[in-house]
């Protein structure tokens, strides 16, 4: 009694190429699951996040992710107008910090004990 199937030749195996497939594709989505978890945008990162993109140009963009929601404010490049009163005072310290200073109203009282 002689069993052939210990005779067979591992290269004209077809299921060997089927399970290098399977291999090739478990390392495809290990680097593409690697990718999604390094984006800033991430959608299972619990940060929040800001990008500004072309900062100070025309065109500019912001993209801001609170939570599981996601704004885009993109710049018209038209001044902002309309009626306000002042709010306050905005000061930039020497080591680069901004101070505010909200303006004292008839209302309000600021006292250097609170």
């Amino acid at each position: 009694m002689s069993f052939r199937l210990l005779d067979e030749d591992d290269e004209i195996d077809p299921i060997l190429s089927v399970v290098n497939l399977v291999d090739v594709f478990l390392v495809l989505v290990a680097g593409l699951m690697m990718i999604i978890a390094a984006n800033p945008l991430n959608p299972f990162a619990d940060e929040d996040v800001l990008i500004v993109k072309n900062p100070g140009q025309e065109g500019m963009e912001m993209i801001f992710k609170q939570g599981d929601e996601v704004k885009r404010f993109a710049t018209t490049g038209s001044q902002g107008e309309g009626d306000g009163v002042r709010a306050g005072v905005a000061y930039r310290l020497q080591d680069g910090s901004i101070v505010y200073v909200p303006e004292a109203s008839e209302t309000q009282t600021i006292s250097p004990d609170s």
